[in-house]
């Protein structure tokens, strides 16, 4: 299982990170741990410069846009 954390204030640019993210892990079969993080302090810890930023497994894979549907998989794969 993957733990995968959005990092953001709650905009719409995280809402449709984390349903791309829903929607490739349940078309690809891996299960995944999937959190909204808003705290600025855990955001500011993650090295979040721009939101949206999300880290699978502690990582920081990505941050400043909603990523690409093909880049969801990418970061799935792992």
């Amino acid at each position: 299982m993957k733990t995968i954390n959005v990092y953001g204030p709650g905009c719409k640019n995280c809402a449709e990170t984390m349903n791309r993210i829903e929607v490739a892990s349940k078309a690809m079969g891996v299960e995944i741990k999937l959190e909204k993080v808003t705290d600025l302090q855990r955001i500011m810890e993650a090295g979040v410069m721009r939101t949206p930023g999300v880290s699978v497994d502690g990582r920081l894979v990505h941050s400043g846009s909603i990523p690409t549907e093909e880049k969801v998989r990418e970061l799935l794969a792992y």
